[in-house]
């Protein structure tokens, strides 16, 4: 077994009454690991708690900050740490405990089993993986943008908490006549691509929406971001493209969607474009989108 570590687990409060998730954390104490607990309950507990991880990491007091949530709650805590300090003094994990856990299921993190992810920040070994940059943000994942953005802000949580991440789809489904094409440009070092499209990502990790392989290319730690545009083909044909979507991912449409590869992207759109990074939303018509090499050390599996 390796050597005992300091963890600092910045939990989401609606996860803390659960019984595996405590269980997990008596288990890697048991096994030598000093675990200090931080549970949110309101907005900014997670940044607030972030930046005292890093304060106790300058001191040489924590060895690893975990966030224990959903993909929004380590972007949370990844930006408010990186906002704290550039070049981190200790290691990042994740226990999974969303409803989609899109990055976890990406990188092939055991998301449904808590002792297991916080073993592996415990006692596996860390690697430097690259984060998205757009403005004064970070995304770890995935950066998703278009009508399927607003989906994911309309879809009702009970629903997500029912159905997973099919119930973006559903959503989706059920508002065909409101949903709109949005109109931009995207370009990148040899690339260009114009036009109307449906929904776009641009991917550190692969996965979004719940499960959804929108990145399959994407790697965490080439120094690379992926780029994948759905483009509006008519609106006779939405309604088929998402059921396509949610049943078989992006497999079928392969010869529309618009594929790139770049350290750097930009995007300029003739309407406000509502985004996500890692689920938090955002809006605007230009982005600057660059990936940070390295910016991290995670616990993944080997």
């Amino acid at each position: 077994m390796a050597a005992s570590r300091r963890l600092f687990l910045i939990l989401n409060g609606k996860a803390a009454q659960r019984e595996d998730v405590r269980g997990a954390i008596a288990a890697v104490r048991e096994r030598g690991n000093h675990v200090q607990v931080r549970v949110t309950f309101e907005d900014g507990d997670s940044e607030r708690y972030a930046k005292e991880g890093m304060r106790l990491a300058r001191e040489g007091e924590i060895d690893v900050i975990v966030a224990g949530g959903g993909d929004g709650t380590l972007n949370q805590v990844v930006n408010a740490s990186l906002v704290e300090d550039s070049s981190p003094k200790c290691s990042f994990g994740l226990l999974p405990l969303g409803t989609a856990n899109d990055f976890a299921h990406g990188a092939g993190l055991p998301a449904a089993d808590p002792w297991a992810a916080l073993a592996l920040c415990a006692e596996g070994d860390a690697t430097s993986i690259d984060v998205g940059e757009v403005e004064n943000r970070v995304f770890v994942n995935l950066l998703t943008g278009g009508t399927g953005s607003r989906i994911t802000v309309e879809t009702d949580p009970a629903m997500k908490k029912l159905m997973g991440g099919a119930a973006y789809i559903f959503t989706g489904i059920g508002r065909l006549h409101d949903l709109q094409p949005c109109r931009g440009e995207f370009k990148a070092d040899g690339f260009a691509w114009k036009g109307e499209f449906l929904a776009m990502a641009i991917g550190n990790g692969r996965m979004a929406g719940g499960g959804i392989e929108l990145c399959p290319d994407a790697k965490v730690d080439d120094g690379m971001l992926d780029l994948m545009v759905v483009p509006f083909l008519s609106r006779e044909t939405l309604g088929e493209t998402l059921r396509t979507i949610a049943q078989n991912g992006l497999g079928e449409l392969a010869n529309t969607v618009v594929r790139a590869k770049a350290d750097r992207f930009e995007i300029q759109c003739d309407d406000e474009l509502f985004v996500n990074l890692d689920g938090e939303p955002d809006s605007g018509r230009s982005f600057d989108i660059r990936v940070r090499p390295k910016a991290l050390r995670f616990h993944l599996p080997e």
